[in-house]
């Protein structure tokens, strides 16, 4: 399965801005991979692992803004069609449970 987690903080005031470095910080650090700005993903390998997933990141949440998970499973994930632009090699896009880097 994949938690997919977007988010849209506000960076209006230093502290605001402190609060999404903390968050993006905490994200990559959990093992989030970002797909596109503000949209990061992370491989779990049972439902179990997606509830403390979920919870972790409920725990690590700024006050303000906005923050949404959604799981999905890796048939759905590989299902994902990047429609204009270009693809970066940098994005994660197989059902393949090892992923070297």
């Amino acid at each position: 399965m994949r938690v997919i987690v977007f988010f849209d903080l506000p960076t209006v005031t230093a502290s605001d801005k402190r609060n999404y470095r903390k968050f993006r910080k905490f994200l990559i650090k959990d093992g989030f991979m970002m797909i596109q700005e503000s949209v990061y993903a992370k491989l779990a390998l049972n439902s179990t692992q997606v509830s403390q997933i979920i919870n972790e990141v409920k725990k690590s949440r700024p006050e303000s803004g906005c923050v949404q998970i959604l799981s999905v499973t890796e048939k759905q994930f590989s299902k994902m069609e990047f429609i204009s632009g270009k693809c970066n090699s940098n994005v994660v896009d197989t059902d393949e449970r090892l992923l070297i880097l």
